[in-house]
């Protein structure tokens, strides 16, 4: 199952989430650039977790200041438009849509 960054994250990039992450997972990180052309840190307005790479620990989620990580199945309604700007984010705009899917489908 993935996961999923929201709304609170905006403004916020509390990078607690990235500290526990145990495979780096969540990007940007702080002074970090990517090979492949992703914006970095202070060019983005949020966090964003990679499926391909994200083992489903959930270590991010019971650390999140603002509550904005969660597991797919339990994103609040409001924030469906999330799961794309993630993909947007991590797949560079080209929807890879077996990387996201729910528990069960």
């Amino acid at each position: 199952m993935a996961y999923i960054i929201a709304e609170p994250c905006i403004g916020t990039k509390d990078t607690t989430c990235v500290d526990v992450c145990p495979v780096d997972c969540i990007h940007p990180a702080k002074g970090r650039t990517y090979d492949d052309g992703r914006p970095t840190f202070d060019e983005v307005p949020q966090l964003y977790i990679d499926p391909t790479e994200c083992i489903d620990c959930g270590a991010g989620v019971p650390v999140c200041p603002v509550t904005a990580n969660f597991p797919l199945d339990d994103l609040p309604e409001k924030w469906h438009s999330y799961i794309e700007t993630n993909k947007n984010y991590v797949d560079g705009g080209k929807f890879q849509p077996d990387k996201y899917q729910k528990a069960g489908s």
